[in-house]
């Protein structure tokens, strides 16, 4: 049951890195969907969520500290749950606001019980 908890981390960092990657590939675009939801700073969030999704979910992956990766990583989907899908009156938005509640959830339960034996951390 080892590879269960490698499998688990493999899908919970894929929509980081991912999400990461297109935002590195497109750095014009992105700092202005920040700067439409709001943020003061959108440059700085940019390189913000380079830094988590990418590096986050690179660690993440890797099973290195990864209950404090999670922990981040939790709280990275709840902010960005409420800046970005928190829209009660738009469908759509709520599912992908309760998408990232229910990520958060997953990597609370990694803080708790840890990344299993195949991870960096056990080595």
């Amino acid at each position: 049951m080892d590879w269960v908890g490698l499998l688990g981390r493999v899908l919970m960092s894929a929509i980081f890195i991912q999400g990461g990657i297109l935002k590195a590939m497109a750095p014009a675009g992105t700092i202005a969907y920040f700067a439409h939801d709001g943020l003061p700073v959108p440059g700085a969030a940019y390189a913000v969520a380079l830094l988590v999704e990418i590096g986050g979910g690179i660690l993440f992956l890797a099973g290195w500290r990864v209950r404090l990766v999670a922990l981040v990583l939790a709280i990275w989907c709840i902010a960005t749950a409420m800046v970005a899908h928190y829209h009660p009156e738009n469908r759509d938005a709520m599912i992908h606001f309760m998408k990232n509640v229910c990520m958060a959830g997953g990597f609370l339960q990694v803080v708790a019980f840890g990344a299993g034996r195949l991870s960096l951390d056990r080595r």
